[in-house]
């Protein structure tokens, strides 16, 4: 079996995008996860598919691949790449794309190269993150291996835990990453923020990723961060949020209303596979 690929990336988070729009998407995780071996197959942070919507007021359906095969609810990242993949490919001409997700419906908008990505509202309460927690709060204390780590815990389309750290630099993101994303309160696992704040309007962060391991960017992670530290009083409503591979721009008036995440996406190449 061959398949055609197109290789993308948001900030050196990099994807594949599968065209399915003509034909039924059917790999195995198996398959996905081979595919994702940077040594012996094409190599990606994750597969992203482009499949016709099953909702009436979306214009395509967006599934999300990681690396290990598992297919988790959303990526903001990808979402960039997957705007700029529909429009270049004369799938849709339309600028503003609204888009299907297993988290529900986003919106897409592209001007002048850049994607501005409405990710919808974020879900602070504990059992829509899924996090186990008798009440809600804007800072939990978690065990790890007998210390005890305060995080910030919320859903943006998927589960984010959020430590402040005095300098990205040095954050155990190794260690403390694996830990914390299969920590048994978090029942679905977690991607993992450490956010480093710089002012109330400028942050950096480093984020291990549920499934993939640390990436040079994550746009669901800039959007958790940033809401976790606004939440907690650190954080103005417009942030920059600096990441390995380069700059988000992160708006968010309050609870209730939704979280925009605007920045670059790029082609990298198109390619064939044979499984």
């Amino acid at each position: 079996m061959q398949i055609e690929f197109t290789k993308m990336h948001g900030l050196g988070n990099d994807f594949i995008v599968i065209n399915a729009m003509q034909h039924p998407f059917i790999l195995s995780a198996e398959q996905i996860k081979f595919m994702a071996d940077r040594h012996f197959g094409i190599g990606y942070d994750q597969l992203l598919v482009v499949e016709p919507a099953s909702l009436s007021d979306a214009d395509f359906r967006y599934r999300i691949f990681n690396a290990d095969g598992g297919e988790v609810e959303q990526c903001g990242n990808g979402a960039r790449c997957f705007a700029l993949y529909v429009h270049a490919k004369g799938l849709t001409k339309k600028t503003t794309i609204p888009v299907e997700t297993s988290a529900g419906i986003i919106e897409l908008a592209i001007e002048n190269g850049q994607v501005t990505v409405n990710m919808g509202a974020p879900e602070f309460e504990p059992d829509g993150i899924p996090f186990e927690a008798n009440t809600r709060a804007d800072r939990y204390a978690i065990s790890i291996n007998g210390d005890s780590v305060d995080i910030g815990a919320v859903s943006i389309g998927n589960p984010h835990a959020v430590i402040e750290v005095v300098n990205t630099d040095h954050a155990h993101i190794d260690t403390l990453g694996p830990e914390i994303e299969t920590h048994s309160r978090f029942p679905n696992h977690a991607n993992v923020g450490f956010m480093q704040i710089i002012d109330r309007q400028h942050i950096r962060l480093r984020v291990w990723e549920r499934g993939a391991g640390e990436t040079l960017a994550c746009g669901t992670g800039a959007c958790a961060a940033m809401v976790i530290g606004r939440r907690q009083g650190l954080l103005d409503e417009n942030v920059k949020v600096d990441l390995h591979g380069g700059q988000l721009m992160v708006s968010w008036a309050d609870e209730g209303t939704p979280v925009f995440m605007t920045g670059p996406a790029t082609f990298v190449y198109e390619g064939k596979i044979t499984l």
